[in-house]
């Protein structure tokens, strides 16, 4: 088998959906085989996914949330020891290739061919990292990072973020990188044998810079390869909460600690007080952003936010009767008319792409194209009657 995808899930069954959804159609010519960790969501995640997809996808229920790395753990040793009981007329060997994907993304339909290409033809690269997409056609940073060494960390938590991630990069080219992304992580499975799969200690964020790291300390390279995804961004958690904070920064200190702790206390100092620092003004946002809101402060929700939906006609014509009822400002654009769409496009407006009409691949080239007019790229199914944006999900 040539690609286990694993897929780890936590309450975001729609966005999971739609980015299996497009592993399925980047996969049509790949020998694959996708692994589902839910990580006991209380959305009836499993039971939907296992109406819609049936047989299709491996489904590892959770009884309790084993966090971001255990999880994908859990889906890396199944998909390595089923093959231990099979039989011997049939391909006993594991995926040459496992992808680490987010739920809340979705990829290119040639993404998936042009990195296990570049893998193929370059065996001493242990992991490789996509070209992401932000949901208003802005390139994601964090595609190219280097490792946060102390010196790195300092300057990145000065505001001086230029090296952290290596911007002298071009972005329509391979290359060298030192961190790769738990977004979009394809690794070489003999890599994760020889360095060890992702380490629990973590239990969310850091896990993919601890195990860039290693991979790059058993002689491996890590690669950015311009292949197309688009990241929504931190849809199954909830950052104003006090966890998502504690666990973020508790993530950064545990790798500090783990590959930097060996250094002079007269480096490592500086280095622990910025990091608490960090989550103090962290917490202190979070408090300030709560007390706004119980006193009837907080910002309001735009009301005039308008949306573009562009697809064919039976689209349009189901997207009419749901902006109707839920009392949305929108334009309706045909595909035919798709050239018109930028000389209309008022700054933050949502456009809706229609989901069968477009591919995902022409849905991420056409929201680049009007990244400054600052978009939200949203799709729309005319098969499941759903709207999905990175702000709001709609079932019709």
């Amino acid at each position: 088998m040539k690609l286990t995808v694993v897929i780890v899930s936590y309450n975001v069954r729609y966005y999971l959906e739609q980015c299996i959804v497009s592993v399925q159609r980047a996969t049509k010519d790949i020998d694959h085989e996708i692994y589902i960790v839910d990580n006991a969501s209380d959305d009836d995640t499993v039971d939907y996914l296992r109406k819609r997809f049936g047989d299709d996808i491996t489904i590892i229920e959770s009884t309790q949330n084993l966090g971001f790395a255990r999880a994908n753990n859990l889906a890396i040793r199944q998909s390595a020891e089923q093959f231990s009981c099979s039989d011997e007329d049939v391909d006993t060997t594991p995926s040459d290739y496992i992808l680490l994907l987010n739920p809340d993304t979705f990829i290119a339909e040639d993404s998936l061919q042009k990195v296990l290409d570049f893998m193929d033809a370059h065996p001493q690269a242990g992991g490789v990292g996509a070209k992401m997409h932000n949901p208003d056609g802005s390139l994601a940073p964090e595609s190219r990072r280097a490792l946060p060494t102390p010196w790195v960390s300092m300057l990145k938590m000065l505001g001086f973020s230029k090296r952290y991630y290596m911007k002298h990069l071009p972005w329509d080219e391979p290359g060298r990188i030192d961190v790769i992304s738990g977004a979009f992580c394809m690794l070489r499975r003999e890599a994760i044998d020889k360095v060890g799969a992702l380490d629990e200690d973590f239990f969310m964020y850091g896990e993919d810079i601890d195990l860039s790291y290693r991979l790059l300390k058993g002689g491996y390279e890590n690669w950015y390869v311009p292949a197309d995804i688009v990241h929504y961004k931190g849809e199954s958690t909830v950052k104003s909460s006090y966890r998502y904070v504690h666990v973020f920064y508790q993530a950064m200190l545990i790798f500090f600690r783990k590959h930097y702790g060996h250094l002079s206390f007269f480096v490592t100092l500086p280095i622990k007080i910025a990091i608490y620092f960090r989550a103090f003004i962290a917490l202190l946002q979070m408090l300030y952003e709560r007390m706004r809101s119980s006193l009837g402060f907080a910002d309001k929700p735009r009301a005039d936010v308008s949306y573009y939906f562009v697809g064919s006609t039976k689209m349009l014509n189901q997207c009419r009767a749901l902006a109707k009822r839920r009392g949305l400002t929108a334009t309706y654009i045909h595909t035919k008319e798709l050239s018109s769409l930028e000389q209309q496009l008022p700054s933050g407006a949502s456009v809706v792409y229609d989901a069968e009409t477009f591919s995902f691949q022409q849905m991420i080239e056409q929201t680049a194209m009007l990244t400054d007019k600052h978009p939200t790229l949203g799709t729309y199914s005319t098969r499941r009657k759903m709207l999905i944006t990175q702000v709001e999900i709609i079932k019709g």
